[in-house]
Parts: structure tokens; C-alpha cells; sequence
């Protein structure tokens, strides 16, 4: 017998509508801020995210799901942004749209060590917005995430910002941090000793706890923004404050990607331990002229699907359905049956029947077990008078309606 592959799962029928509650709560929400929908393929060229994401990243290094041919090196793609990106420059969107409002849903795969809230297929939710480099845009895109949360039903999250500044700016924080930790470099973990080489700001992201102990006796601030990229950080944390988003600010906050610069954020959740973002995002202002088209600012965001359902009560209740169950009893009664089951949903009324000829009884529990508000019985007696025996589940009742007023009755 055949299982799934380590790190991926079934979503189950019982577990599809609280799915289907969470992707219609976000596309409301996206309508909302004039966000349209985009989907990309889920296998792109693997040199898109080494060029996008920096060759030197866990992800490019470690977690990509590569696919070889002849010719050609493929991935499943483990993020959105850069897939978006691609597909905005090739189908010349920054011509025929300019400034574009997208979101996306959809499978991400990383070949990592599976855990809670982590998977090798997992699933995002987010937005890109392509074509202004405005902090009020900023302002937008970390409102529409906090919109979102509040609307799946979720409390009790952080909002961590940062700016990394523009890449000057990176490059002096970069220095900094090389001056800093020059005489400590053999107390990081083996990672961090190969990303003082590769990429210093990485250090500042490790999880390991030594790692962590050395960072944080750092004084960092922002003293390595440039007048104009800190003037751009205080519109927007001005901005926040004025929605009422509250917030927190995290100096040593610099996100896994090459692409980011400005503002940076995450979201965070105490309830899933140590693994506790549910969601971030950031600037990536220089990576569409990275990939060949104009200069132009650009700033998204992703919530990670199965994580969101590890700290929502909401989206983790199914909705009550009305469905009705028809039973029929004996031959006549079934080809009648089929005929009133199809009447029924032209017009518009969700509704089962039993297929197994089972006794009245297990029918009834068949019907129990489904969740149906209401039980049809057809039988001899009810087809030689024209009717239908109709129990309502909820109160118990039971009568007989005519066959020509059956759909009134179920719509009331």
C-alpha cells in the first residue's frame, strides 16, 4: 500500500471547507483593497530563485525541489514573489497596467525536516504590489495583513517591522555588523560562520540560541539608513500608528532573502512555539529591474495556510450546511426518487440520497451521520398520494408535503 511522501498531507473532506472559508474570507478581503487574483505554474526554471532569492540562501542551497531534464534544471517553486515577478515582466503587465494589485493561493514546496506548521508542500496566501515605491503603499500592504488576521478570527499576534534601508544602506549595515562580530566569529554555529562570509545580515536571523545570546548584545538601530530611507521608515511607522496597527520595532529583523530592502516585517504567534511566524513580507524595490524590466519599487507579503489554522478557532469550525437526504423505498419509488433529487438541485437545494438500499433504519442513520437538516421518505403509499414524507432533524417533526410543493418547503 502506497503512502503520502514525508512532508506532505491530505486535506480530507472535513477538513476542505474550513479551506474553502479561509480562501473566500481572503479573496473578500483582497476585493476589498483592489487586489486580483494571479496564478503562476508551480514549476519555474531553478536559476529564477538563485538569482532572485540569492544563491547563498538556505532555501537555494538546501530546500529546493529540483527537477532535471536533458537540458534543464527546474523547481518547484518555494515561494511566490519572484514566480509573480516573472510573470508581470513576461506578460508585460508594467505596460499594459503599470502600478499592479495581486494576490495569490496556492502550493509552495522546500525539501525541509517536516515539523509543526512546517511542511515540504505548504500552502501561501499573499500579495504583491508592483509599480510604486511609496511608503503609503507600505502602509497598505501591512494594514491588509493585519485585515486579514482579524478577519480569520485570529488574536494574540505581534507585528515586528524593520527597514533594512536601500542597498547602500545594507552594505554599510553590513560592515557594521562585520566589525562587530570579527572577534566572536568562532562562538556562531557552523551556519552562521559560513553566512559571516556569504551574506553577514543572515547571522541576525539564526534561531540558534548562542547565535542569538551574541546578536542581541548588539545596540542596533537604525542608524544605517540614509536620510531619505529613514524618512521613509517614519511615514510609515507615522502611518500605523494612525490605523491604529500596533507594532513593534525589531532592529535586528532583516528577512532570509537577498531581494528585500526598506521595510521588512513578520508576524508572529506565541502559540506555535518557536517556529512562530504565521506570516511576513517586505520591500523588494531593486528585483524587477533585477529581472530585466524597469525600476520600480515593489512591496508583498505571505501567510503561511497551515499555520494560520494552528492559531484560529474560526476557520477551524465548519459551517452548518442545509442539505436534505432522500430515502427512497422499493423500485418505483427509487426511479421517482432520481427524478425529484435532480428537480431539487436545478433549483439550488443541496441534496443526497442512500445508494446502498439500506433498511429504513440504516438509512436514517446514513442521513444522521451526513449532518442532513431534513429526511425525504418516498415510498409506495407516498407516490400513489402524491407526496413526500419530510423530518426535520433539528426539531424532530415530521409531515407530509405534496411533491409539487417540496421545493418551497425546503427553500423556507
Amino acid at each position: 500500500m502506497f503512502k503520502k511522501v514525508p512532508g506532505t498531507k491530505d486535506i480530507l473532506p472535513q477538513e476542505t471547507s474550513s479551506w474553502q472559508t479561509a480562501e473566500a474570507i481572503a479573496r473578500k478581503i483582497f476585493s476589498f483593497y483592489n487586489y486580483q487574483e494571479i496564478r503562476t505554474p508551480l514549476i519555474e526554471e531553478a536559476a529564477l530563485f538563485n538569482r532572485t532569492l540569492g544563491s547563498t540562501t538556505e532555501i537555494v542551497q538546501k530546500q529546493m525541489f529540483l527537477i532535471h531534464n536533458q537540458q534543464d534544471t527546474y523547481a518547484l517553486r518555494p515561494e511566490g514573489t519572484a514566480s509573480i515577478v516573472r510573470s508581470y515582466l513576461e506578460n508585460s503587465l508594467e505596460k499594459t497596467q503599470g502600478f499592479t494589485k495581486l494576490y495569490y493561493m496556492g502550493p509552495m514546496f522546500r525539501l525541509e525536516r517536516p515539523q509543526k506548521g512546517r511542511l515540504r508542500q505548504f500552502h501561501h496566501i499573499g500579495a504583491e504590489a508592483i509599480g510604486s515605491a511609496e511608503a503609503s503603499l507600505d502602509i497598505e500592504i501591512i494594514s491588509l495583513a493585519d485585515q486579514l488576521l482579524k478577519n480569520f478570527g485570529i488574536s494574540g499576534y505581534r507585528i515586528k517591522i524593520n527597514s533594512l534601508g536601500c542597498p547602500k544602506d545594507k552594505q554599510t549595515l553590513s560592515e557594521t555588523l562585520n566589525k562587530s562580530f570579527q572577534d566572536k566569529i568562532t562562538q556562531f554555529c557552523p551556519d552562521c560562520q559560513q553566512r559571516a562570509k556569504n551574506n553577514v545580515l543572515r547571522i541576525l536571523d539564526c534561531k540558534n540560541e548562542a547565535c542569538q545570546k551574541i546578536v542581541e548584545t548588539l545596540n542596533l538601530k537604525q542608524a544605517h539608513l540614509c536620510p531619505e530611507c529613514q524618512e521613509h521608515f517614519e511615514t510609515v511607522t507615522h502611518g500605523l500608528n494612525n490605523l491604529e496597527i500596533p507594532f513593534q520595532l525589531d532592529p535586528k529583523l532583516v528577512r532570509g532573502l537577498d531581494y528585500y530592502n526598506r521595510t521588512v516585517f513578520e508576524i508572529k504567534h506565541s502559540d506555535l512555539g518557536s517556529q512562530d511566524a504565521i506570516g511576513a513580507g517586505g520591500r523588494y524595490n531593486n528585483l524587477v529591474q533585477e529581472l530585466g524590466g524597469p525600476d520600480l519599487g515593489a512591496i508583498g507579503f505571505a501567510f503561511g495556510a497551515e499555520r494560520l489554522f494552528l492559531v484560529s478557532n474560526t476557520l477551524n469550525q465548519n459551517p452548518p450546511k442545509k442539505l436534505a437526504y432522500l430515502i427512497t423505498l422499493g423500485k418505483a419509488a427509487k426511479s421517482a426518487g432520481i427524478k425529484i433529487l435532480n428537480q431539487l438541485r436545478v433549483c439550488g437545494i443541496p441534496v443526497d440520497m442512500d445508494y446502498l438500499n439500506r433498511s429504513l433504519k440504516g438509512a436514517m442513520r446514513a442521513a444522521n451521520d451526513t449532518g442532513a437538516t431534513y429526511v425525504l421518505i418516498l415510498g409506495d403509499d407516498e407516490l400513489k398520494n402524491n407526496t413526500i414524507s419530510v423530518k426535520n432533524m433539528d426539531t424532530g417533526t415530521q409531515k407530509e408535503v405534496a411533491i409539487q410543493n417540496l421545493t418551497e418547503e425546503l427553500k423556507c
